[in-house]
């Protein structure tokens, strides 16, 4: 099994900054794509930021020149760096790692339990 966990959100003013961290543990052979989406109360969650085990990365045009994502693979960690933050930023942000558990076989896709990031003043 895998556990996703993580860590960092909070409540933070418009213009402020965050940093989101997730570390996988379990039974890892390998992870792919790791990434991060979030979802407002009565939206449909959406991807915020994905980053492949070779650090391509891909983001959401609402996040673009604010947000970074970033891996340690040597960690099994992924990052994401928030700044300039505004209100409809606010929502809970889920982590995502798509994992090999057992050389030869597909990755199967986990979830964190998620983490509140609220911007308000």
């Amino acid at each position: 099994q895998v556990q996703l966990v993580e860590s960092g959100g909070g409540l933070v003013q418009p213009g402020g900054s965050l940093r989101l961290s997730c570390a996988a543990s379990g039974s890892i052979f390998r992870i792919e794509d790791m990434g991060w989406y979030r979802q407002a109360p009565g939206k449909q969650r959406e991807l915020v930021a994905t980053i492949t085990r070779g650090g391509d990365t891909n983001s959401a045009d609402s996040v673009k020149g604010r947000f970074t994502i970033s891996r340690d693979s040597a960690k099994n960690t992924v990052y994401l760096q928030m700044h300039s933050l505004k209100p409809e930023d606010s929502a809970v942000y889920y982590c995502n790692a798509y994992v090999v558990t057992v050389l030869g076989t597909v990755p199967s896709d986990y979830w964190g339990q998620g983490t509140q990031v609220t911007v308000s003043s």
